[in-house]
């Protein structure tokens, strides 16, 4: 029978034995305690041996069996224990795996505070000298060194193992009973901070233990609370195997396969606002416990415990990266974090490489059920962060509800963001903006000013949660003032905001006219109704005199992009005087005809057309071309522009074909007595085109009069 002995007394030992079970590996564990025994699979192919052995009683127990190999996975302190062992297999000849924990690298935190001793003697003399309470989570059996003189026992609180054998121990040294925590790991950093806090320690022993020790879970809880880690250093420097290198050795000594599954876990993390003070205790642990961190130069310099580190935050620069860990690294589970500032669900990096993790997630579980890659689990979590806007508002006292939230950071090259901003004010109260910098600022200075709202108070919070953290309270006017260079994020308080009106309708008196042709209100609230439009619809106005249809469509929603096109250039001068009025900033003036201005602007959504200038036939057919699909409204006066229209009507590729015709009348005084005077007639044309749906045909602007 193929056989392994494990001298077991780690978590590693425990999954080395369970793992070549599962595999039809029988294997006897070697434990030295009733509470190493306990912590055992009870399985028929496990064979669990409970108590302590010297170097003759291994030897004869080794003897007993023809065991293909010893594993060593004892603890890293338990030295004697591993020098025993090893050289009982070297006199008979066995193979010796030494499993070892990596007791080294990460912990998450500045060696500030941190006080490391050879041994727990040296440990225990400095101690006498100090003053405080003490936390010994170093284990009863290491009780004696600093209960020996007499002088610390009364300062000590111990955490040891819920054992009888572990509690003996203590009572043989005089702890008292308030003075044990009689607990099983691993300790969470809050869980840790607790204790501190609640005893009021000063000084927090422990071994060199590594992650799986809960190692840095105390450096963690001890520099957030400020107090002095005293650190017992790993006496276990020597050679040894990962678990995967000793996986690799069993399957040549035994052959059968036991690379067990892969686990990888990809967390990203919003680290907050850039201190560590603002990290979650969550995102602490995770970092503290990642065998890479990835994410940009600054946040790895603040964040990083150590690890391996790569200056990447992007999903085409981050997945090849995986692909080569999950190939190099031997270690069964892989921890990673990607960091991303602030919080992780606003306006963040985050969401886009989380689509893209899940995708690559998925083709890779593909791969495994093929049977074309070993199998690999992946496991992806998100941690959020603490925004700069709740921040902000905490530093301000300002409340983030109801407040109108934007981000201008990064969007230098997209036109409508003033409009939103603009509209965001006028309507709200409060609005929380995200910038790049001060000079983001002095430009929403200005944009107030032009606005007409400089009463505005504008709060901006410089390098929040660092040590040179900055609010600064001013006037629209002020903002150009400026100087200070970091990461800003900015707050507008407008307390005369308005309300926003549900509908367009602007009185003909309030547009500036001279003497260009307008379409007059009601045809204006009529022909944008018939529009149908979206917020996001990107419209031309052909032929747009005044621009009063223009800016009544560009006021409906910040998100609108329109594109005045005036073939007269006094009336494309009076358009920019419209919208200079009118504060609007989502409306281009183009002083060209049509429909050679139309080539190069963005593809539209939606139409009007005002004035064709007797080239409506060229219009629309260039609007077909670029959007197949999009809506369009004409206005008429003539009778030979409706016979245009409806000369096209039955060839035009479209539906929804209507034709209203409107007549308004206005009351005028006369005398005592009010008489309606009669508007011109005016006809409001609308359709929506439909692309060609037949393959091989010619578009049927080419062949149906279009």
């Amino acid at each position: 029978m193929k056989q392994v002995l494990i001298f077991a007394g780690t978590t590693e030992g425990r999954k080395l034995a369970e793992l070549l079970a599962e595999a039809g590996i029988y294997c006897t564990v070697c434990v030295a305690t009733q509470y190493g025994s306990d912590g055992m699979s009870r399985r028929k192919d496990i064979r669990v041996h409970q108590g302590r052995m010297d170097a003759f009683q291994m030897r004869n127990f080794m003897e007993e069996e023809a065991y293909l190999a010893v594993v060593d996975a004892t603890h890293p302190f338990a030295t004697l224990v591993s020098e025993n062992i090893r050289h009982c297999t070297e006199e008979l000849g066995l193979p010796y795996l030494r499993l070892k924990r990596d007791t080294q690298g990460k912990h998450g935190a500045s060696d500030k505070g941190i006080v490391w001793y050879e041994n727990n003697t040296s440990c225990a003399e400095a101690l006498e000298d100090t003053e405080g309470n003490i936390l010994l989570t170093t284990g009863s059996k290491e009780l004696s060194a600093y209960c020996g003189s007499g002088k610390l026992p009364s300062r000590l609180y111990v955490r040891v193992l819920p054992a009888i054998e572990s509690l003996e121990l203590c009572r043989q040294q005089g702890i008292e009973g308030k003075q044990i925590f009689a607990l099983q790991g691993p300790f969470s950093v809050e869980m840790n901070r607790a204790f501190i806090r609640h005893y009021q320690i000063k000084y927090m022993v422990t071994k060199e233990s590594g992650a799986a020790g809960g190692f840095p879970e105390k450096v963690l809880a001890a520099e957030a609370e400020g107090i002095t880690l005293c650190v017992i250093g790993s006496p276990d420097r020597g050679a040894g195997l990962t678990f995967s290198e000793v996986c690799g050795q069993l399957t040549q000594l035994t052959g059968v396969h036991l690379q067990g599954k892969k686990e990888l876990r990809v967390a990203l993390i919003g680290t907050g606002m850039g201190s560590k003070g603002n990290l979650t205790v969550e995102a602490s642990e995770i970092i503290a416990d990642a065998d890479c961190l990835f994410g940009a130069k600054r946040l790895l310099e603040s964040f990083s415990c150590g690890q391996e580190q790569k200056p990447y935050y992007l999903a085409e620069d981050i997945l090849p990266c995986l692909d080569k860990l999950i190939e190099d690294q031997g270690s069964e589970e892989i921890h990673v974090a990607v960091l991303f500032s602030g919080d992780s669900g606003f306006y963040s990096g985050c969401a886009a490489l989380y689509r893209k993790l899940s995708a690559w997630k998925e083709e890779k579980e593909r791969q495994w059920e093929a049977g074309q890659e070993v199998e690999l689990e992946i496991k992806l979590r998100i941690c959020p962060g603490i925004s700069s806007l709740s921040y902000l508002s905490a530093v301000s006292g300002v409340s983030w509800q109801e407040a109108g939230i934007l981000s201008i950071h990064g969007r230098g090259e997209q036109k409508n963001w003033a409009a939103d901003l603009l509209e965001s004010v006028r309507y709200r109260e409060k609005t929380f903006l995200l910038v790049s910098g001060a000079a983001d600022i002095k430009i929403v200075g200005e944009l107030l000013l032009e606005a007409g709202m400089e009463k505005c108070r504008v709060l901006a919070g410089c390098q929040l949660s660092y040590p040179d953290e900055e609010l600064v309270d001013m006037r629209p006017e002020e903002c150009g003032a400026l100087a200070k260079e970091g990461l800003y994020t900015c707050l507008i308080v407008n307390e005369a905001f308005g309300e926003k009106r549900l509908v367009h309708g602007t009185p003909d008196g309030e547009f500036l006219r001279d003497k260009i042709p307008m379409t007059k209100e009601e045809i204006r609230d009529v022909a944008i109704c018939k529009l149908r439009l979206t917020a996001d619809a990107v419209v031309y106005d052909i032929g747009s005199g005044t621009g009063s249809v223009a800016v009544e469509i560009a006021a409906c929603s910040s998100g609108i992009c329109v594109y005045a096109i005036e073939r007269r250039e006094q009336a494309a001068e009076l358009i920019k005087n419209n919208i200079c009025k009118f504060h609007i900033h989502n409306i281009t003036v183009l002083s060209a005809a049509a429909p050679e201005a139309l080539e190069s602007l963005p593809v539209p959504t939606h139409a009007f057309i005002g004035g064709s200038s007797g080239r409506l036939k060229e219009i629309l057919r260039v609007l077909y071309d670029k959007n197949p699909a999009m809506r369009v409204v004409l206005t008429a006066v003539s009778l030979e522009t409706l016979g245009e229209i409806t000369e096209l009507f039955g060839t035009m590729p479209a539906v929804d074909k209507e034709i209203v015709l409107i007549q308004v009348s206005r009351a005028r005084e006369a005398g005592d007595y009010h008489l309606m005077q009669a508007e011109n007639p005016v006809y409001i044309c609308s359709f929506q085109f439909v692309p060609e749906t037949s393959p091989g045909k010619e578009s049927p602007c080419t062949h149906q009069g279009l």
